[in-house]
């Protein structure tokens, strides 16, 4: 990401978003083969993920402190380092959820938000490829659309699951368990929103 001039901070956003890619990839991998013994090995390539892209933010942190023009808004790099970051802690803590609830068996609604958080990322890292070119592009705006409306897609299915947990689930212990694996899942959707949202920002500031 280094370049001759300088710290490429768009290669850094589109390398997090490709590192993002895996990561909802290993997520959705995971609990469709999902397999109780084996899960803990798959929460630790989850955390190795979630921990590379920590210390590619604070190498990006690191340039930008010494940075004398940045190619956008200083508060906007920053931001939106830190909210792609966010996106990587939420599929760790997802992930680790599961693991540390000592869930047996995957529920349905699992799979179904795990295919809108893979499309999510296929979209928002489509969106980033495009940002350095933003005022040029013709793809980037419908891409951020994408990402919003794959969020919505997530927040009716989260209140379909959740009231029927409330209604169908007896046991209070799962019901506990439940609720709190779909929330992870569903602020996943959130942060890959609030990032569009972010991108969205800086292309009407500078256009």
């Amino acid at each position: 990401m280094a370049k001759k001039n300088g710290f490429n901070y768009f290669s850094y956003f589109v390398e997090t978003a490709e590192r993002i890619c895996g990561a909802a990839a290993l997520l959705k991998n995971s609990v469709e083969g999902f397999e109780q013994n084996s899960f803990k090995d798959k929460m630790l390539d989850m955390h190795k993920l979630e921990n590379e892209a920590d210390m590619a933010k604070h190498d990006m942190m690191k340039y930008l402190m010494h940075e004398f023009l940045p190619p956008i808004e200083r508060e906007d790099i920053i931001e939106l380092g830190i909210k792609l970051d966010d996106i990587m802690d939420t599929l760790d803590d997802a992930m680790r959820c599961l693991y540390l609830y000592n869930v047996s068996e995957v529920r349905p609604g699992v799979f179904r938000f795990c295919d809108l958080i893979v499309k999510c990322s296929v979209a928002l890292k489509e969106a980033i490829i495009e940002f350095e070119n933003f005022k040029s592009s013709k793809t980037i705006k419908e891409k951020l659309v994408e990402v919003n409306t794959l969020e919505s897609e997530g927040d009716a299915l989260n209140s379909e699951i959740i009231r029927d947990l409330f209604v169908n689930e007896n046991d209070p212990i799962s019901l506990i368990i439940w609720t709190n694996v779909y929330e992870d899942l569903e602020s996943c959707l959130d942060d890959f929103e609030d990032v569009a949202d972010i991108i969205e920002s800086v292309i009407m500031k500078n256009t």
